[in-house]
């Protein structure tokens, strides 16, 4: 469908669809159409300098066809619309969400200014909050020891159950259960 039809379905319109589809906020353009050159949906600055050379001369482009929205281009910017509303942001603020989830380099700057800010605990606390759940977790499979028993007993029962966890845990993560 045409970007018109598509905008009246979402209940926005045309000129903020083509906004959401250059930040990136909707699904690429599949393959070009039979007929079509890729060089002509391309930016200048990305052609390869063979097709930047033919359009300079005079060479006539065929004319680049309208984008046609399929029910999955809707369905991603019906998301898209929706997670706007639902969290009071603007097309550009989630954008660069999307940004910071693809670009590690990205991630690693906000990462870093939010420990900075106070809002993501500094690495090492953070390591050993890991620690301190793990230590936890095993000593909760300890069994509790009984009056009279001796303590090297229930220390001996305790390298047990962590070692039964982490062999669990080992075969948990290279994914063979």
């Amino acid at each position: 469908m045409r970007i018109t039809e598509a905008a009246q379905r979402l209940g926005t319109s045309a000129r903020m669809l083509r906004y959401r589809d250059l930040l990136g906020l909707l699904p690429p353009v599949r393959e070009p159409g039979p007929g079509r050159r890729v060089a002509a949906i391309m930016p200048p600055a990305a052609r390869p300098p063979a097709s930047r050379a033919a359009a300079g001369d005079g060479a006539r482009r065929p004319a680049p066809r309208h984008r046609r929205f399929t029910e999955d281009d809707l369905a991603a910017a019906a998301l898209a619309l929706g997670i706007e509303r639902q969290h009071d942001i603007s097309p550009a603020a989630l954008a660069f969400g999307l940004r910071v989830l693809t670009e590690p380099a990205v991630r690693a700057e906000v990462a870093e200014l939010g420990r900075r800010v106070g809002r993501i605990p500094p690495l090492p606390a953070r390591a050993l909050e890991f620690e301190k759940e793990r230590a936890l977790r095993l000593l909760s499979l300890a069994p509790p020891a009984r009056p009279g028993q001796d303590q090297s007993a229930g220390r001996r029962a305790a390298r047990i159950a962590g070692s039964v966890v982490s062999a669990r845990d080992d075969s948990y993560r290279s994914g063979s259960r």
